[in-house]
């Protein structure tokens, strides 16, 4: 009876042997996640580890405060579909060493680059093939050229012989191209960082600040300027740099502490443009950019939407980019779902103009305009 009566409790407190109790199948119960009605095994469940590395893509931004991080994280907000699709934005430090990360790292598949960075490197690097190593997916938004210095630089040639910050990872690869095709030697130090570049400047120690960035730059919108002593300096459209080049303005609205009222400052634009190694079709690596690039394609109404950043309101993943050839599947994606071609509203062709940057297009040549034209109807090619 007292046996019995210790067995009953060993099995109310569950430390019976298994003998005293029959055997019965036990199915686990799936309870609910503290505040939630979903079951906790589906709400999660282990990823299995080769979707996971066949879903997801890394993209190479840029500095910590600039537009592309905010940017990466779109994407990887807007084009998150669990295991089919994750988007990884990785920090890096400017077009220049995303490219050459796109090119030797292993892991990244993708990088914001500034479209005038391969001269560079064919410059820079002699590398005179890079153009076949590399492809973009869309042109995003474009990156004007300032130059800041003291009103009495005049001109873009007053820099001959001048010293010129031009920061490495914001300035110094456009600096090297524009300089070189203007035919413009000056002392260009590329080894500090942007703010202390210009702060140089505005302490009288250099005579121009060059970066290549996105309006409106905060940067150059926060110089004091309080003695107008400082200005943004004119760059012309010259043919030598046409075939990397557009042509862009800055108005007295946008920077008003370095532009007097109602006038307007010449420079140039190039294009961000999102790119990838070339990599051999049907292979993994070019499968995993092409995934990303329909998806990117399929949604990109979204980028336009609010919370998103505003700069994707520039985007248009129609452009074609000087000097670049698109990803194949992005391509295919564009024929897929190209409108019928129409002739231009005069509203929708000044509509372009403005929202482009465009400026000064009655002095330019008939091929000028009829390249105008071709950018135009890409252009709206990819508002349809």
């Amino acid at each position: 009876m007292q046996r019995m009566a210790w067995l009953m409790v060993l099995i109310v407190l569950g430390l019976a042997p298994q003998s005293a109790a029959p055997q019965t199948n036990i199915v686990p119960t799936q309870r609910a996640l503290p505040g939630t009605s979903a079951p906790a095994a589906s709400a999660w469940q282990f990823p299995n580890r080769e979707k996971v590395n066949e879903g997801t893509v890394t993209i190479m931004t840029g500095p910590v405060g600039g537009v592309t991080p905010l940017m990466g994280s779109d994407l990887a907000r807007v084009l998150d579909d669990g295991e089919k699709l994750r988007v990884l934005p990785v920090s890096g430090k400017g077009s220049v060493q995303n490219v050459i990360d796109i090119l030797a790292l292993n892991s990244v598949d993708m990088g914001f680059v500034v479209s005038d960075v391969m001269e560079f490197f064919r410059m820079q690097y002699g590398i005179a093939n890079i153009e076949s190593r590399l492809r973009y997916v869309a042109k995003l938004y474009n990156n004007e050229v300032y130059i800041v210095a003291p009103t009495s630089i005049k001109s873009i040639y007053d820099l001959a012989g001048k010293k010129v910050m031009a920061p490495k990872d914001v300035g110094f690869f456009s600096t090297r191209i524009i300089f070189s095709r203007l035919n413009i030697n000056a002392d260009v130090d590329f080894q500090t960082d942007d703010t202390l570049a210009l702060q140089k400047v505005i302490d009288g120690q250099a005579d121009a600040w060059i970066v290549s960035v996105g309006k409106i730059f905060p940067i150059a919108r926060g110089i004091k300027n309080e003695n107008h002593n400082l200005h943004l300096v004119p760059i012309p459209y010259d043919k030598s740099l046409q075939d990397l080049y557009l042509p862009s303005k800055f108005t007295s609205e946008e920077y008003p502490n370095l532009i007097p009222p109602g006038q307007e400052v010449e420079t140039l634009a190039t294009g961000v443009i999102l790119a990838s190694f070339n990599w051999p079709e049907n292979g993994p690596r070019y499968k995993k950019v092409a995934r990303f690039a329909e998806a990117f394609f399929d949604k990109n109404a979204e980028f336009y939407k609010t919370p998103r950043n505003p700069k994707w309101k520039e985007m248009n993943i129609a452009a074609k980019v000087l000097g670049w050839t698109r990803l194949k599947a992005a391509q295919e994606w564009l024929d897929r779902n190209a409108p019928e071609a129409r002739p231009p509203t005069a509203e929708e062709f000044n509509l372009f103009l403005k929202q482009s940057g465009y400026t000064g297009v009655k002095s330019l040549s008939q091929e000028e305009i009829a390249r105008l034209y071709k950018d135009y109807t890409e252009w709206a090619r990819g508002k349809k």
